[in-house]
């Protein structure tokens, strides 16, 4: 148990430094050419595939792998005083981490099938780009409302079991009402619930290294 919300903790604290290489990558490297016109775009994408797609990678695949772990850690912490609801939480837990790691695999596709198609009909090509990046966004970039449900039933969980720390948990409230309003979209909310994330992730990652028995 113990070496398992260890694990956990680590897999925690992943967590938030993904969140944050990628507030900093899309921030202050990623120069996408907004206003440029389709054949800018695609040779902007062709130049840059590699790195958008180890981007994409660590962002979804990697995130969702050491998701799916600290999941599992939460739910052996929790289960024994709240079987019920940290059951629940679980299921949405482990929804999300299918959600992102799908996402990053059709993103990462998808992306070479653009650069492909572009070669022949940029205009159709940039037509699949917008399909994909909707769905990408739908499925796990812009629409966090399983990840807040996961959050939100963690800390009510946190609160009824007194797990981890009080103020902790009612952070994880609000980043998870936050979550859950993302099915509005609205960009300051999703900017919002990821910056509140680096914040949550790190604490519960340190709660779980320095205090793993529960």
């Amino acid at each position: 148990m113990n070496n398992l919300q260890k694990i956990g903790g680590v897999a925690a604290l992943f967590e938030a430094v993904i969140y944050i290489s990628a507030f900093i990558f899309f921030g202050a490297f990623w120069d996408y050419p907004v206003t440029a016109d389709d054949a800018q775009k695609f040779i902007f994408l062709t130049n840059n595939q590699t790195i958008l797609s180890i981007v994409n990678f660590t962002m979804y695949v990697a995130f969702g792998l050491f998701l799916a772990v600290l999941v599992i850690a939460t739910h052996q912490r929790m289960k024994t005083k709240a079987p019920v609801l940290s059951q629940m939480a679980s299921v949405f837990g482990i929804i999300w981490v299918g959600l992102v790691i799908a996402s990053g695999m059709i993103a990462n596709v998808g992306l070479g099938a653009v650069i492909d198609l572009s070669a022949k009909n940029a205009e159709q090509a940039m037509t699949l780009w917008v399909v994909i990046n909707t769905i990408v966004e739908g499925l796990g970039g812009g629409n966090e409302v399983v990840g807040g449900l996961w959050v939100l039933l963690l800390s009510v969980v946190g609160l009824k079991v007194i797990e981890l720390p009080k103020l902790l948990n009612c952070l994880g409230l609000f980043i998870g009402s936050v979550g859950i309003l993302t099915i509005y979209p609205a960009e300051i909310l999703t900017e919002i619930f990821g910056l509140g994330q680096i914040l949550w992730f790190s604490w519960l990652g340190m709660t779980m290294l320095i205090s793993p028995q529960s």
